[in-house]
């Protein structure tokens, strides 16, 4: 396959794979640990007036789909990559970045979840993913080698 075409399909697989997971997880995550009485999740309004009364054990789920997500997409992007497998990884953890840095003006969350999230969930996971790819890749071309 063309490397061009396939670097472009690693970006467009990467996105919509970690896209996929993220809203998974937000899917399930109110049937694990319920929203609080009285809290609107269902619209971006009723997150907004209803942010007060969530715990820090409402935040597990919204980190980890981000984490997850981004591990997902990134290390698809950097397996399907035909070159630059870390560029392409850090290159989805950027995409969702931006989205986690979108979302906390949309939907204003407390100091220390905004301080974790951004700095634990994208470029972290976009680099584990990227270097395991890496790795799997060397893996298996060493295995065709030998």
């Amino acid at each position: 396959m063309n490397p061009i075409i396939r670097n472009i399909l690693a970006i467009v697989a990467g996105v919509v794979v970690g896209s996929v997971v993220n809203m998974g997880i937000i899917t399930v995550s109110g049937s694990i640990i319920p929203p609080p009485d009285g809290a609107d999740v269902t619209t971006t309004e009723g997150l907004q007036a209803s942010m007060h009364l969530f715990q820090p054990k409402h935040f597990i789920f919204p980190f980890l789909a981000h984490a997850l997500g981004t591990f997902a997409g990134a290390y698809l992007a950097a397996l399907v990559a035909a070159s630059h497998k870390m560029k392409f990884a850090l290159g989805i953890g950027m995409f969702f970045l931006a989205g986690g840095i979108a979302s906390i003006f949309m939907l204003p969350s407390p100091t220390w979840y905004t301080v974790v999230d951004l700095v634990g969930a994208y470029f972290p996971m976009a680099y584990l993913a990227g270097k395991l790819a890496t790795l799997r890749s060397h893996t298996v071309n060493q295995g065709r080698v030998a």
